[in-house]
């Protein structure tokens, strides 16, 4: 497991993987995103142990991305449902979902997603809002953004930004 604290790293994915990157923690998502939100629901589609499903939800509803609201007392019994954190996950899961359909399933993928409206299979991309366009890896530049904290010094407020697939140690021209 990844260290807690990044006083030596700080990367959202490592955070962000603290919070969703254990394998059933994502397993649990993707049914919360289908529908299922409640513990004996999820427990029996998982087939996970019932210690490790509820350590799972508790750390979800801990960080906020699901909400637990009693739908029954004696025995207590919750649902599980989606916060907007919860939500923003969406193009993240739907890109595994995507890479997994396309390297992953060699029968062919196993839930087909269409966009309501028109029918159309979706697709994981990465879209610029401001040219309309989707953005292939090939273009995208990344820097250091406003939480930065390292060595490099910004000029003008900004960092210098590198493509993507750049071997580390060459700079763009």
């Amino acid at each position: 497991m990844l260290p807690r604290t990044y006083d030596a790293q700080n990367c959202s994915l490592a955070r962000t993987l603290e919070i969703v990157g254990e394998r059933w923690t994502l397993l649990i998502l993707r049914d919360a995103f289908l529908g299922f939100r409640r513990f004996d629901d999820l427990q029996e589609r998982l087939d996970v142990s019932r210690t490790v499903l509820a350590g799972r939800l508790a750390r979800l509803v801990d960080e906020g991305l699901l909400t637990r609201e009693r739908y029954q007392e004696r025995p207590d019994r919750y649902d599980y449902t989606l916060t907007q954190k919860g939500l923003d996950l969406w193009p993240a899961l739907n890109a595994l979902r995507a890479w997994g359909d396309r390297y992953e399933t060699p029968h062919g993928m196993p839930r087909e997603f269409v966009h309501e409206q028109c029918g159309s299979a979706i697709e994981a991309v990465a879209f610029c809002p401001h040219c309309q366009t989707t953005v292939g890896p090939e273009d995208v530049l990344s820097g250091q953004g406003p939480g930065y904290r390292g060595s490099i010094p910004a000029v003008d407020g900004r960092y210098p930004k590198t493509p993507l697939l750049t071997p580390v140690g060459r700079a763009s021209s």
